[in-house]
C-alpha cells in the first residue's frame, strides 16, 4: 500500500512540474518574470472611483491605446476614448463577438462611427480580458487591468477590483504584445463572424 501511495505521489509531482503543453503538444515557454516597476493604484468600486481614474488616464493618453473588452456600455470612458482619437491618440479596440452581439447594450459600434478601429475576437468562449494599455513604449507608460469592465454597473452596482500600472514599460509591453496576438486572430468589426 505504502509503495502504491510513493508511485502515485512520485506520478504527480512529476506532472505538477513538468513544462505547461502548447495547443499544438509543443512545449509552450514559461511566461516572462518581470521586475517590479513604476507605481501601483488600486482602486474597489463601488467605495472608489474606478471610472474617473480610467477616464483620467485616458485623458493623458499622448500616443497609442489598446483596449481589450469584454462587455463596454460606459458612456464616460467611451466618450474618453473617442476624444482621444479626435486629439491624435491611435486608439483601437478588441472586443468579445458575443457580448458586442449578443448580450444587450454595448458602446462599441459608437467607438467605430468615431473612426476607431475595433476588432471582435472569435476565437475563444470568451475573450474575457480587461486590460487597456496606453503610451507603452513610453516612459510614462499605463497599464490598467482588473475585473472592472468597462460598464456603468462595475462602477455603480458591482464588487469590482482595477490594478493601474504606470511607469513599468516591459509589462506594458508584455500587454500590448498579448494584445497585438489576440488582434491578429480577430476580425474587423462589421465583417460577419466565422
Amino acid at each position: 500500500m505504502m509503495r502504491a501511495v510513493l508511485i502515485a505521489a512520485a506520478a504527480w509531482c512529476a506532472i505538477a512540474a513538468a513544462p505547461a503543453l502548447a495547443r499544438d503538444g509543443e512545449r509552450a515557454p514559461a511566461p516572462r518574470e518581470l521586475a517590479a516597476a513604476g507605481t501601483v493604484q488600486v482602486a474597489f468600486p463601488p467605495w472608489d472611483d474606478a471610472e474617473g481614474l480610467v477616464v483620467a488616464a485616458i485623458d493623458a493618453a499622448r500616443r497609442q491605446i489598446r483596449v481589450q473588452t469584454f462587455t463596454f456600455s460606459n458612456r464616460a470612458i467611451a466618450r474618453a476614448l473617442v476624444a482621444a482619437r479626435q486629439r491624435g491618440v491611435d486608439v483601437a479596440v478588441t472586443a468579445d463577438r458575443g457580448q458586442v452581439y449578443g448580450a444587450g447594450f454595448t458602446r462599441i459600434p459608437e467607438l467605430a462611427r468615431a473612426g476607431i478601429p475595433v476588432w471582435l475576437e472569435v476565437r475563444y468562449a470568451a475573450a474575457h480580458s480587461k486590460v487597456m494599455v496606453i503610451d507603452a513604449d513610453t516612459r510614462e507608460s499605463v497599464l490598467i487591468t482588473g475585473s472592472f469592465n468597462w460598464t456603468s454597473a462595475a462602477q455603480r452596482k458591482n464588487a469590482e477590483n482595477l490594478l493601474i500600472v504606470r511607469r513599468n514599460r516591459d509589462l506594458a509591453l508584455e500587454y500590448l504584445a498579448n494584445w497585438e496576438r489576440r488582434r491578429a486572430q480577430a476580425l474587423p468589426y462589421g465583417r460577419p463572424a466565422r
